[in-house]
């Protein structure tokens, strides 16, 4: 089946048992692009029987997929490796389309997702166990890793092909088969990259995809045979996730979300300082968990800063992503702008003084998308509740503090700790820093601190429930179970 043929039809399709199936749910919702309101589909509300039918057809697959040597599953991610890249502009152009992003960051979130694919490709040397040999006279042990069984995740709108692919590689590369639920408001990248994982010729059932909303995650929560799951989207509802998962004796890893504060000493140089910073507050219209929402100036650096950042949000090109020298788009729906710009009223009504007001945004010939611009928020009172509260737009709070001490404090009194960056030039203050602060990822003059593929992406407080994180490592911890066997081979 072509590509036009699964993502431009009026209804999405399920990809179950190896087959393209139409649903039978008889609600749907509507598919369409944040920067001119364009229907691009519709995507089913796929039913708790149908989902059930998913799992079915996982669990199917599973006993033959555990047999197969994980030298041979990993040339499937091989061969999607290459289709993956062979089609890079393509995908690029279908994420911007339907979740927003500039060409340039769809195309890096693809990267991003090809990476975790090249390290689960190693997966025959990350899942080796390790042995004693002679722990008694004529006795060895010996710890081996197994898969789980059927194992799905949940995924959201912010990044379509990276964020499923933290979890689907290892997954299926460890001998799991999978099931996945993408975000219904971005169905359509989850469809085409399904469409080439097929063209690996996977057997049957090893991966699926069922498109939905809450039915389909209770389903996939609530079924015997899901061994794990794992979550990316609020806290709230990653909260729920967790609950729900682990008391049906599920393992689970769901992130949350994120209220990102980045320090700035008066030492931090200061055009690669507001270069980057800016960046990570404005890239994908703030709509990433490691987006920085909060800039804590310390002594001096406040007032120039002020100043560097005001100037950096109020030049920033907002627009239609695919549109060359564009460098922000729209937030996701017309819901998100609302929202975005209840809190920054509510961010004024508590005291913070406009800077850059992004609000009311208007696009010459897309003045129908949900476009907020770059803001800033100045004197932010740090016991206000808008200091707090993830707003998931292109909002960027400044906040004065005396010292690293005390910027440090600010940080840890923060809900969430996902991450925590710090600009400056000291390297005591560097380790001080990545010593005290409570986040799980540590930014050193950096401003968007994503680990690379090879380590786990962390988190902490209301940012992350669970124990182990996903990429790397973790995956493989996450995605297997351990057996010890004690062995004696008498002598005959």
């Amino acid at each position: 089946m072509s590509t036009t043929e699964v993502t431009s039809a009026a209804r999405l399709l399920n990809y179950i048992g190896g087959s393209w199936v139409e649903s039978q749910a008889e609600d749907e919702l509507p598919v369409v692009n944040p920067a001119t309101a364009e229907l691009l589909s519709h995507v089913p509300l796929t039913p708790s029987s149908e989902v059930a039918g998913a799992v079915a057809a996982a669990s199917q697959a599973f006993p033959a997929w555990r047999e197969t040597p994980a030298g041979e599953r990993v040339q499937y991610l091989f061969k999607l490796k290459t289709l993956l890249e062979n089609h890079l502009d393509e995908l690029a152009r279908g994420i911007t389309m339907e979740s927003g992003k500039t060409l340039a960051e769809s195309a890096g979130e693809l990267r991003r997702a090809i990476d975790n694919i090249e390290v689960a490709s190693g997966i025959p040397s990350l899942m080796q166990g390790y042995n004693s040999d002679g722990i008694a006279p004529g006795i060895d042990e010996m710890m081996i890793r197994r898969p789980l069984g059927v194992v799905a995740a949940i995924t959201p709108f912010n990044f379509p092909a990276m964020i499923p692919c933290w979890f689907l590689p290892y997954a299926i590369a460890c001998g799991n088969t999978f099931v996945l639920k993408p975000s219904e408001k971005v169905p359509r990248t989850a469809a085409k990259i399904f469409e080439l994982i097929a063209e690996t010729g996977l057997p049957a059932g090893v991966a699926n995809l069922i498109h939905g909303s809450k039915e389909a995650v209770d389903a996939l929560l609530d079924h015997p045979e899901v061994r794990a799951v794992s979550f990316v989207g609020s806290s709230a509802v990653a909260r729920y996730v967790y609950g729900r998962a682990t008391s049906k004796g599920k393992r689970a890893q769901c992130q949350g979300g994120a209220k990102n504060p980045v320090i700035i000493l008066p030492d931090a140089d200061p055009r690669m300082t507001t270069e980057t910073i800016a960046e990570s507050a404005f890239g994908c219209a703030g709509q990433r968990c490691l987006a920085a929402t909060l800039a804590i100036a310390v002594g001096e650096a406040g007032d120039e800063f002020t100043r560097r950042l005001a100037e950096a949000a109020a030049s920033r090109k907002v627009g239609y992503g695919i549109e060359a020298g564009v460098q922000m788009g729209p937030v996701i729906t017309r819901e998100s702008k609302q929202r975005v710009e209840g809190l920054i009223a509510q961010g004024i009504r508590e005291g913070a003084k406009v800077i850059v007001d992004g609000r009311k945004a208007q696009i010459r010939g897309h003045e129908q998308g949900n476009f907020v611009r770059p803001t800033l928020l100045a004197e932010m009172p740090p016991a206000g509740s808008i200091a707090q509260t993830e707003i998931f737009g292109p909002v960027l709070g400044l906040i004065r503090a005396k010292d690293l001490e005390e910027a440090i404090r600010l940080v840890n009194r923060l809900n969430y700790g996902n991450m925590a960056c710090l600009f400056t030039s000291s390297g005591a203050a560097a380790r001080q820093f990545r010593r005290e602060a409570q986040a799980g990822n540590i930014g050193i003059n950096v401003g968007v601190a994503s680990p690379m593929a090879y380590f786990p992406f962390c988190g902490m407080k209301d940012s992350f429930f669970g124990d182990l994180h996903g990429q790397g490592r973790d995956a493989v911890e996450f995605y297997t179970e351990k057996k010890v066997v004690v062995e004696r081979w008498p002598k005959a």
